[in-house]
């Protein structure tokens, strides 16, 4: 695929969402590249982890989504084009930097990637929709509906960012992002340095966020963001289609855009369709142009009412009798399917549907043996489930969860996780419980999710000295994500090994054990949950799928 990628001018080819993804970067010559990995983001790193040195791009995994942007900041101050990649759940991560960087503006254009999961086919802590995330920070945002659009949605937002020196969000979903689909290539230009470099100019005014000059930014902000809600209403990507003489419309964005043509062409219907690519700001114009002579109107969108509840306000003025249709036909949790969409028009135009259609929506009860995910056969996480159950009581020990693997630590046959939040938080919250009950308790970690958020979790717990039981689970890879590399990875030539860190923020209780070793991992569980201070095992056996693959190296 890193070869495909790289195919010339004018070659049509099927790439994934990430995939265009990528080459829209290449073709906008990206110089920087930084990314956590995070399905369903996790190919434009992977992808670029491969090809960066071959076409003269810097590429990073950095240590978690924070510094992926912070660093991207400091590129981006230094003039590089830049791109950073994540989930949704890493732009809450981002957060303390994100804001300010809208609030400065780039100098190198710079583009975020994120990804969302609507129905958390790879994602367990919460259903988000971080388009809300648009509204709060002000940075514009683009929505792609295929692969296509992905390629070109990316080149698009590195010219906005470069004509407004501001970055600018590209926000997909797992059916955008993993979605297949012929991809016509455009041309990259020719690197001309296999080490790009930047230079910083300094430039307090610009790069330093101080009262007073910060609210002299936010005002400076808004100003910029009313040239791109102009500059919106003109890009070809909001387009209407369809039967224009209808009174009947549809205003939709994102992948739902191809479950409504779906839905039309099924339904046998030709109504007008506002399509939005650019989520925020958002065309006003055209929108109210385009609901002025409606008389109902269907917004059809996933997750939360964002374009429908910006489209009832701007009808209050153009057209206050307008009927909106929107959450009431289509569901705010989960993904939408076609059945879904096809259902809701047909209520929307009291159109009836055909047999054919109809089957399609029917729910069928089957009898389905409930079978739960399972950790791969040989995986070292086995051996430190089987030796904690042999080790304690577990109705007596509290048992906390983190994001990895592990997490299957909950369903049978192991039944032993009784929190779970989001990444690092299993030992923040063991902190919480221990000081507000006393009981005992054990939190499992992984190693890279140590390094992401992990560490200050450590240290606060030992600073207000509180005794949990950390298990740091070191299986030596990012495991879930696709088995990319971390600080600490053996891969990692300058890995930096966990136990140093973890002695260094005072740690006395520290192990570190091959949980093969049954008889020494049970009796040290036994040893450290009684222990006044907290105490960290660091259960250290590789992955089966890199331990060939380490060992060779």
């Amino acid at each position: 695929m890193e070869e495909i990628l790289l195919n010339k001018q004018g070659k049509k080819i099927i790439l994934l969402g990430n995939e265009a993804i990528i080459r829209g970067a290449l073709e906008a010559g990206v110089n920087f590249v930084s990314t956590y990995p995070g399905t369903p983001a996790s190919e434009i790193g992977d992808t670029f982890f491969k090809i960066a040195e071959k076409i003269g791009v810097y590429f990073e995994y950095s240590t978690n989504e924070k510094v992926a942007l912070e660093a991207g900041i400091g590129a981006s101050f230094s003039g590089l084009k830049t791109l950073v990649a994540m989930k949704d759940f890493g732009l809450n991560v981002c957060l303390d930097a994100l804001g300010p960087f809208v609030y400065t503006g780039t100098k190198g254009p710079t583009v975020i990637i994120v990804a969302d999961d609507p129905s958390c086919h790879s994602s367990a802590q919460w259903e988000e929709g971080t388009r809300a995330i648009s509204y709060l920070t002000h940075i514009p945002t683009l929505e792609p509906a295929d692969p296509q659009e992905c390629k070109e949605f990316v080149k698009l937002a590195f010219q906005i960012s470069e004509k407004f020196k501001i970055p600018v969000m590209i926000r997909t979903t797992t059916r955008v992002s993993h979605q297949r689909a012929l991809v016509i290539l455009g041309k990259i230009p020719s690197s001309k340095s296999k080490t790009p470099k930047g230079k910083f100019i300094k430039n307090p005014t610009k790069f330093v966020t101080l009262p007073p000059r910060v609210l002299e930014m936010k005002k400076e902000l808004f100003e910029k963001i009313e040239r791109i809600r102009e500059f919106s209403e003109k890009t070809k990507i909001n387009k209407v289609e369809g039967n224009q003489k209808s009174k009947t419309g549809i205003i939709t964005s994102a992948i739902s855009y191809l479950y409504v043509k779906e839905a039309l062409k099924e339904l046998n219907l030709n109504l007008p369709i506002l399509k939005i690519g650019f989520f925020y700001p958002s065309p006003g114009k055209k929108t109210k142009a385009f609901i002025k002579n409606l008389k109902k109107v269907l917004i059809v969108e996933e997750l939360e009412a964002s374009l429908e509840e910006w489209v009832k306000g701007l009808a209050k003025d153009v057209n206050p009798k307008l009927q909106i249709f929107g959450k009431d036909l289509i569901p705010a949790v989960g993904e939408l399917k076609p059945e879904i969409v096809i259902s809701a028009i047909s209520k929307f135009t009291n159109c009836k549907l055909k047999i054919e259609n109809s089957l399609k929506i029917v729910n069928l009860k089957l009898k389905i043996h409930k079978r739960f995910p399972q950790l791969c056969p040989g995986c070292p996480y086995w051996f430190v489930f089987n030796g904690i159950k042999k080790a304690v009581n577990i109705e007596e020990v509290i048992f906390g969860g983190d994001i990895g693997c592990y997490m299957l630590a909950g369903l049978p046959p192991h039944n032993i996780q009784d929190y779970l939040s989001c990444m690092g938080s299993s030992v923040g919250i063991a902190h919480g419980i221990k000081k507000a009950t006393g009981q005992k308790l054990i939190t499992f970690i992984g190693d890279s999710t140590f390094f992401h958020a992990g560490i200050p979790a450590l240290i606060n717990t030992i600073f207000n000295k509180s005794n949990p039981l950390i298990i740091v689970m070191n299986n030596q890879t990012t495991a879930m994500t696709g088995h990319q590399p971390y600080p600490g990875a053996p891969a990692v030539p300058n890995g930096i090994k966990i136990e140093n860190i973890v002695s260094a923020c005072g740690v006395k209780n520290l192990k570190v054990i091959d949980p093969i070793n049954q008889k020494e991992f049970i009796s040290t569980v036994k040893e450290f949950l009684n222990k006044k201070e907290v105490s960290v095992i660091i259960a250290r056996r590789p992955c089966i799928f890199v331990k060939e693959k380490y060992e060779k190296k």
